[in-house]
């Protein structure tokens, strides 16, 4: 049994959400999305990607990756 992960590639990200790893890159450069930049290469910390999915189940509304963000703390 393998843990969970701690971080995704922005690959990965863009596979989980179903769009283009591009979009992923220009919402991290805009702020509008959390990620982690080690030595040139940007990561996704796992938890954001579940506290979006969280809030939006819990709230039952759409989340905006910026907004979330911006309340949260989390921008990159």
């Amino acid at each position: 049994m393998s843990a969970a992960p701690r971080f995704y590639s922005v690959a990965e990200v863009a596979e989980i959400f179903g769009m283009s790893t591009m979009t992923v890159y220009r919402a991290i450069a805009a702020g509008e999305f959390p990620a982690v930049r080690i030595r040139g290469r940007l990561i996704v910390p796992a938890k954001a990607v579940d506290a979006m999915a969280d809030a939006a189940i819990a709230d039952r509304t759409i989340v905006e990756a910026g907004e979330w963000a911006a309340q949260s703390g989390t921008t990159a």
